[in-house]
């Protein structure tokens, strides 16, 4: 827990994070530093991002699934070798789980891990009331350390002295950098957010902008020298993982291409620690399942935006329709959930064929059909473990399920418990061996939850 840190978080969505700390990260990579990056919150894609423009795994750290004791053990494990750590926040700094508290917000977070935050705002058409903005944000949390200012889509070089001398005067912390409006190169997008980070999409010359932008407006010397102002903390290290033994090995193959991408890399990790051998495999490109597998786990992704590549790959539908009706353990969530069923109808109408292994179809909506942290218990044995078992995840998507035989409890994956709805509803759907669900589970939410999931898809039920 002595890595220095930075938490880059935000008065809001949308005021440029991801696009400033992709740029931060580029600019101290350039400079030789092993730099370390965290996305807060329940997030698939930010992190792909992330990733590419360190060179490293970015981690996932999430307050309200996870808890304290897991977030910052995690955090210390990944940054062992790290230079720097620059964690990007998730909405606003405040906004979390729940209205009246901190739970799963960037603040929490960044209290754990005694962070230093600097606040990305929207100085557009903005002077003297940055101060004022700022000074809420700095008090509201006593405990947070606030320790400096990003003013982003900035004016002319008067509007950026304007900005430093109000919060000067108001004795609040200090600007950090201002970004000229239209400095950074715009990120493309989808229904879900960003797309998922590749070179087609984030190019080495897209990286090298976003990097000379930082350089030339952050004062990156001080932003540096913020992430060192931290008091070690001492941190037990987490046991060494037990020796697994060889009759424990699992084969699972993991869908995982352009379709299938929504993992955390900590889950597929604890299945590993676990004693799982993950065999990843493309139900776009290739055209059978891997041979020796006991299970299967289909993640989350686009698999609307590749149906009609999905369903023309038929001898892969075919092989994964025969692995089902073999009996064999399969676990979809969300995209996964898509793709096992009937078919997905698109947004012009169009409806292309899937598996056909749930006995039912999905379809697109022009609108978000549901977003948030759930919590849900398993109604019978399943992949986490007994009858009772409970967990927490999130749910985010634009599809719905149509044309179900039967919403009874005897087929429902779960029972699931909105924080936004008091009573509880059925979820999902489970049939013999195949378990589906539009919720992403983070196994850290429950001890025990890798290692279950390894004995169900071993098919030990």
């Amino acid at each position: 827990m002595s890595c220095p840190r930075l938490v880059i978080a935000g008065t809001s969505s949308g005021v440029g994070k991801t696009s400033l700390t992709l740029g931060l990260t580029a600019a101290l990579c350039r400079r030789g530093l092993q730099v370390q990056t965290f996305k807060v919150g329940p997030d698939f894609l930010d992190p792909t991002w992330l990733s590419l423009a360190s060179g490293r795994p970015c981690i996932n750290l999430d307050g309200w699934m996870c808890g304290k004791t897991y977030v910052r053990e995690r955090f210390a494990k990944a940054t062992v070798d790290a230079d720097i750590a620059i964690i990007e926040g998730v909405m606003g700094l405040f906004d979390g789980a729940a209205p009246c508290n901190a739970e799963g917000s960037t603040a929490e977070i960044a209290r754990w891990l005694d962070a230093p935050v600097l606040l990305v705002v929207n100085a557009h058409g903005m002077a003297r009331s940055l101060a004022a903005l700022v000074k809420g944000y700095a008090e509201f949390d006593p405990d947070l350390h606030l320790a400096g200012v990003i003013a982003n889509r900035c004016g002319s070089p008067r509007h950026t002295t304007w900005l430093s001398d109000a919060l000067n005067a108001a004795g609040m912390p200090p600007l950090a950098g201002a970004v000229r409006r239209d400095s950074l190169p715009p990120l493309p997008s989808r229904h879900l957010g960003l797309v998922t980070a590749d070179r087609q999409n984030l190019s080495i010359s897209a990286l090298a902008d976003m990097a000379d932008a930082i350089e030339q407006h952050l004062d990156l010397t001080r932003i540096l020298a913020l992430g060192q102002n931290i008091a070690p903390k001492h941190v037990a290290a987490p046991p060494d993982a037990l020796p697994v033994a060889e009759n424990r090995k699992v084969r699972i193959g993991l869908a995982y291409d352009e379709a299938f991408h929504f993992y955390y890399p900590d889950n597929l990790q604890a299945l590993e620690d676990a004693g799982a051998s993950l065999v990843r495999f493309s139900p776009l490109h290739d055209r059978s399942v891997p041979a020796g597998l006991d299970a299967l786990i289909f993640g989350g992704g686009y698999p609307e935006e590749y149906a009609p590549d999905l369903e023309a790959n038929s001898d892969m539908r075919r092989a994964v329709a025969a692995f089902v009706s073999a009996g064999h353990p399969v676990y979809a969530e969300c995209g996964g959930l898509m793709y096992l069923s009937e078919g997905i109808e698109l947004r012009d109408g169009s409806r292309h064929d899937m598996v056909g292994a749930l006995p039912f179809g999905t379809r697109m909506l022009a609108t978000r059909k549901r977003l948030g942290y759930t919590e849900v218990r398993q109604l019978e044995k399943g992949p986490f473990g007994d009858a009772g078992t409970c967990l927490r995840g999130h749910e985010f998507h634009y599809s719905e399920i149509v044309d179900q035989i039967s919403t009874s409890v005897s087929n429902a994956a779960w029972q699931v418990r909105y924080r936004r709805s008091p009573d509880p509803t059925m979820e999902g759907y489970r049939r013999g061996k195949v378990f589906a669900s539009y919720i992403h589970i983070h196994f850290a939410c429950r001890p025990g939850a890798a290692e279950a999931f390894v004995d169900f898809s071993r098919g030990d039920r």
